[in-house]
């Protein structure tokens, strides 16, 4: 069983959804909007960010049953990401896998900006040194030219229920063998990461945070399983679109192929050791 554990109010929504599958998680939530209970805690809101650093909870008691491979939800901007850091500290003897969804930070200015700017570049040197298994980087723009649909009313539910979906299948995809494929394990020096939904006949990647200098790719590519039994050559097909596919030494590809009983569908997930910009304007200024 996995810990899901949502620090803040938006992560704590995202963490709302993986209720639906129970039996596969223990879900934490901890924001302002929560009260006190075996699985949820109420965290204080404060004006300034130096507030919630030395009014960090003590929650040694709260998280007593949390299972050993624990998956962390940060929404960076998000005033209570101040408190993600002293929760990490408690629980830093666990497998810990940070899910860090980015804002569009174009817009952010003052005390947000300096804050994403700060959790975005500590999160992961974190990552790099060990102290996680994983950062997975999630960016809320680009989530938002991949999903159908997407309208003002349902934005946050549409944008939470795929930020589950994605974690969700990468857990079943990492705790089951594919029909057919060759998945290798990363490398753990590769420990920053980026997440995005695959197309599973042209295999082209729609990613939810572009990677700079991408040492391994995992394609996740979902069959329907009469397809799979019947379709002659399929799986030649899919291989030969791998093999052309941009690769060398340092730039490593794996893929595995699963049934399911819905319409084809994937995921692709990328691993680097490189250290992230903020955004392109970064990236420009610094090139």
């Amino acid at each position: 069983m996995i810990s899901i554990v949502g620090i803040g109010n938006a992560a704590s929504k995202i963490a709302e959804n993986f209720k639906t599958q129970k039996n596969n998680y223990k879900i934490y939530q901890l924001s302002s909007d929560c009260k006190n209970t075996k699985f949820t805690r109420k965290l204080e809101r404060f004006e300034n960010p130096e507030d919630y650093e030395n009014n960090i909870p003590d929650l040694k008691k709260f998280f007593s049953d949390i299972t050993d491979d624990v998956q962390v939800i940060i929404v960076g901007a998000s005033l209570s990401s101040n408190y993600a850091l002293g929760i990490l500290e408690q629980i830093k003897e666990k497998n810990i896998n940070v899910f860090y969804v980015k804002p569009d930070i174009e817009l952010l200015t003052g005390v947000p900006k300096l804050l994403e700017n700060m959790m975005f570049g500590v999160l992961q040197e974190y990552a790099r040194s060990g102290l996680f298994q994983s950062l997975t980087i999630i960016s809320n723009l680009e989530l938002e030219k991949g999903i159908q649909d997407l309208s003002i009313k349902n934005y946050y539910d549409k944008i939470n229920e795929t930020i589950f979906s994605c974690m969700h299948y990468m857990n079943f995809f990492n705790h089951t063998e594919p029909e057919i494929g060759i998945m290798s394990r990363p490398s753990k020096i590769n420990r920053i990461k980026s997440i995005g939904m695959l197309d599973s006949k042209t295999l082209k990647e729609k990613w939810f945070f572009p990677l700079d200098m991408t040492r391994e790719t995992y394609y996740y590519i979902c069959i329907n399983e009469e397809k799979l039994e019947k379709e002659v050559g399929l799986h030649r097909k899919l291989v030969s679109i791998l093999k052309d596919k941009p690769r060398n030494a340092y730039k490593k590809i794996s893929y595995g192929i699963w049934g399911t009983h819905l319409n084809d569908f994937g995921f692709c997930v990328a691993h680097t050791n490189a250290i992230q910009q903020q955004n392109t304007l970064d990236k420009l200024e610094q090139g």
